[in-house]
């Protein structure tokens, strides 16, 4: 089954397509881009959809108005939550996990270009994005402990110490407090630092090159990066060898050495 996502009308964000790369942008920058029960929803099942388009490559995920997110809607996600009952709570719950769930298992590299706020919720999408970017003046923060709640929200205690390690991320999760972008890119959480005016073109600029690659190949890359966490070194040696088994049987393979042979670049498919 393959889905085709270059026509689609998102209701609750903007999406667009360029090429290859799609892009996402959180657009209530009167708010600073907050997300609604709605607004997860779609994400969660475009993500979902992403997994069967064969024409995306890279998507791109960035937020309007000189922010990124700035979690849940106070008034339309906090508010409702301290009304439900447990059985609503928990359905709540998985379906925000199940947006990190469906970033994660969907093939395409995921770029996120991050500026100003990204706290709660809108750090989880970045930290659940392969790629960040993002500015000095930008503040990353784990909210949840500052309204009542556990820091392992999303996947936040099992993909935060990956990235920045046990012990910064301890800090993150229980105090709450947000990171500059200088201090992120020092501990890890971004790839790199972009001024604001250039953020979004070179996160484009990015997904674009990786686009152009062996599309077929990052998506194994990808699929390893996770699976790999799992399993012991010999297990995860095994895994590569017959991942790599798969990627030589490609014609992007084919066209790599034919190009090499050749003295030109290579111009990969994706098969």
């Amino acid at each position: 089954m393959s889905a085709d996502l270059s026509t689609y009308q998102a209701k609750h964000f903007l999406w667009s397509v360029d090429g290859k790369v799609a892009t996402v942008t959180l657009n209530r920058p009167e708010k600073k881009n907050p997300l609604t029960f709605e607004s997860y929803a779609e994400l969660r099942d475009t993500f979902r959809a992403l997994y069967h388009d064969e024409t995306i490559k890279t998507v791109v995920v960035t937020g309007a108005g000189g922010n990124f997110c700035s979690g849940g809607d106070v008034f339309e996600i906090i508010e409702p939550l301290t009304k439900m009952a447990m059985p609503d709570l928990l359905k709540f719950t998985r379906m925000t996990g199940d947006l990190v769930k469906a970033m994660r298992a969907c093939p395409q590299p995921i770029v996120a270009a991050i500026d100003g706020v990204c706290a709660g919720a809108g750090a989880m999408i970045a930290l659940g994005s392969d790629l960040r970017y993002g500015t000095a003046a930008s503040k990353v923060a784990f909210l949840f402990t500052r309204v009542g709640l556990a820091g392992c929200d999303m996947g936040a205690c099992a993909l935060l110490p990956r990235v920045i390690g046990q012990g910064r991320a301890a800090e993150l999760l229980y105090t709450g407090r947000a990171m500059d972008g200088v201090e992120a890119e020092r501990w890890g959480f971004y790839n790199r630092l972009c001024e604001p005016a250039d953020l979004l073109a070179e996160a484009t600029a990015m997904a674009k090159r990786l686009a152009d690659g062996p599309t077929f190949a990052h998506g194994i890359t990808k699929k390893a990066l996770h699976q790999e966490w799992n399993m012991g070194v010999d297990e995860a040696i095994e895994a590569e060898a017959e991942a790599q088994a798969l990627c030589m049987a490609t014609q992007d393979f084919r066209r790599a050495f034919e190009a090499f042979a050749a003295k030109r670049a290579p111009v990969f498919e994706g098969n």
